[in-house]
């Protein structure tokens, strides 16, 4: 239940690879039944990120969603930020929280915010509820492991990103569908480019699918689910 997930808010990230913005975790139990990385390579069980992951969801770090809701309404004007370096949107059985989502839109008012999901589209409101944040201004970009699933997001209309094998060498192509793919630029060899001055998933021309290549400690195990998924 919602009441029971905890929400954690970075004012300033050091990450890296997401520059010095706002970043959110939220409690692992948000990742939904689809989510095919969970101990099987996900970016955010590597050692340093999955301590303080762990430590949001058995609650001694983080604040309950209004209280969350608050922290992202202070940001500044205008603010760039990335909801969920780890975790996702809060769920019931894979039908994302209607009362969630509504709420971080709400909050996100004013701001440029971005996340990504693994939610199923299929099931319940989730569809109109991703297309309702994209609409409103947070950016829900859809994730996906193949590019026919990529593909079937942007004819929803909605924005996508696909991860690939870490081997992946190509830093554009086109999907089945004709639909362009660019890497990552953050992860293209000698980028100095971080998410804060890219901001290629908060927006971007129609169409255009983010490729992120298979990454962290764990980069042997996503490239075996991706494998798995495709298969």
């Amino acid at each position: 239940m919602l009441k029971n997930l905890r929400f954690h808010l970075s004012r300033v990230s050091t990450n890296s690879k997401t520059g010095p913005i706002p970043v959110s975790t939220s409690s692992k139990a948000t990742c939904p039944p689809t989510y095919p990385f969970l101990g099987q390579g996900c970016y955010g069980e590597n050692h340093g990120l999955n301590f303080h992951w762990q430590a949001v969801t058995d609650g001694s770090r983080g604040v309950t969603a209004p209280e969350f809701f608050r922290l992202i309404g202070s940001l500044f004007p205008d603010e760039f930020w990335r909801h969920n370096q780890a975790g996702d949107l809060p769920h019931t059985r894979g039908r994302i929280s209607r009362r969630f989502l509504r709420g971080l839109i709400a909050a996100n008012h004013g701001k440029r915010g971005y996340t990504h999901s693994h939610h199923d589209l299929a099931l319940g409101e989730n569809l109109a509820l991703i297309r309702q944040a994209n609409r409103q201004g947070f950016t829900v970009n859809v994730s996906t492991e193949t590019e026919t699933a990529a593909d079937r997001a942007v004819a929803a209309g909605l924005p996508a990103v696909v991860t690939v094998p870490s081997t992946e060498t190509r830093t554009a192509w086109n999907t089945p569908a004709g639909h362009r793919v660019v890497v990552c630029p953050a992860q293209r060899e000698g980028s100095t480019v971080d998410c804060a001055t890219c901001q290629l998933c908060y927006q971007r021309p129609a169409g255009l699918i983010v490729a992120f290549l298979a990454h962290g400690t764990s980069k042997a195990k996503a490239n075996a689910a991706i494998a798995g998924v495709a298969a």
